[in-house]
């Protein structure tokens, strides 16, 4: 299993390519999520210098919600900083060994990471004190969900998920659907290996889906077992509205191949706006309704581009 600075710098790598453009930012907030359950300090911060990459996609980005969720992370490193800072009067050697070793102190640097999460009103059920608004809570600490440190995190990524918004009535124990959900997928794929991580961001990136509340909402009344939510595959974890761009994308694409594959009729009255020759195929369809123009799909057979238009 790979290091908590190897795991950093994977991370790192995949944030520097969606900065120079050479990788989409469609699992940015799932990888941001990774980034803030594991336990970072500050040698780690140091070596891999991933505090600088996360400031340059939060300005990079037009993302509001990456922006913010960087940002956010920013800050609770940040927090971690200040703390060493003032824990470091002594020797800063022998605080640093402390820190990396104390289970205490890397349960309270993994809450500081959750403080950004929104808390419901289950939260009451972690804590006796207070009695804040489900709507506004304030953070509590949380007890340990599974005696292993790294699956105790990956338990706890999804319980923050299933917490993020207002829970439906008729929710069930969200603490106990973390875990096996957690145990199911650490049983499918035989450890924390990397696939493990895959599925579990993907469980958590979907959870957190605005556009997807019913997902959550069927995990956390029981319509969806623990068991069977953790090896649903994305089109079966998908919204209604995901669903059916995918299903007309797939459509889209059959039907441009179809139009690809068929000879045309060779014509020069269509000049090629990439290497500009006349010499062209053109195929004409309908695929809007009868009343509508035909599209004109053009090939051109000198450098094989190709363009429609209605």
């Amino acid at each position: 299993m790979a290091s908590c600075e190897e795991e950093v710098l994977r991370i790192g790598r995949k944030f520097e390519r969606m900065i120079q453009g050479t990788k989409t930012m469609d699992d940015a907030m799932e990888l941001l999520d990774a980034l803030s359950a594991l336990p970072v300090d500050i040698n780690i911060l140091t070596k891999t210098r991933i505090g600088m990459t996360i400031n340059d996609l939060r300005k990079k980005t037009s993302d509001e919600h990456i922006a913010k969720r960087a940002k956010a992370l920013i800050k609770e490193w940040k927090v971690l900083l200040a703390n060493k800072t003032s824990s470091s009067k002594g020797d800063a050697k022998d605080a640093v060994a402390k820190n990396s070793s104390s289970p205490s102190v890397s349960s309270t640097t993994f809450n500081e990471s959750s403080k950004h999460l929104s808390q419901s009103s289950v939260s009451q059920k972690c804590t006796s004190s207070g009695t804040a608004n489900s709507s506004t809570p304030t953070p509590t600490a949380r007890k340990q969900l599974l005696p292993d440190e790294v699956r105790n995190k990956c338990a706890t990524m999804i319980l923050d998920a299933l917490l993020s918004k207002e829970l439906p009535d008729g929710t069930l124990d969200p603490e106990e659907l973390a875990v096996r959900t957690e145990r199911k997928l650490f049983e499918v794929h035989r450890g924390t290996s990397e696939k493990y991580r895959a599925a579990l961001r993907s469980r958590v990136f979907n959870l957190r889906d605005k556009k997807n509340l019913v997902l959550r909402e069927n995990v956390l009344i029981g319509a969806v077992t623990p068991e069977k939510f953790a090896v649903m595959t994305a089109d079966e974890m998908a919204s209604d509205e995901m669903k059916a761009q995918r299903e007309k994308f797939t459509k889209q694409a059959i039907e441009e191949y179809q139009m690809a594959v068929q000879e045309g009729t060779p014509s020069d009255m269509f000049k090629c706006g990439k290497c500009g020759k006349k010499n062209c195929t053109y195929t004409q369809v309908q695929t809007r309704s009868a009343d509508e123009p035909m599209t004109t799909f053009v090939f051109c057979r000198e450098c094989g581009n190709r363009w429609k238009f209605c």
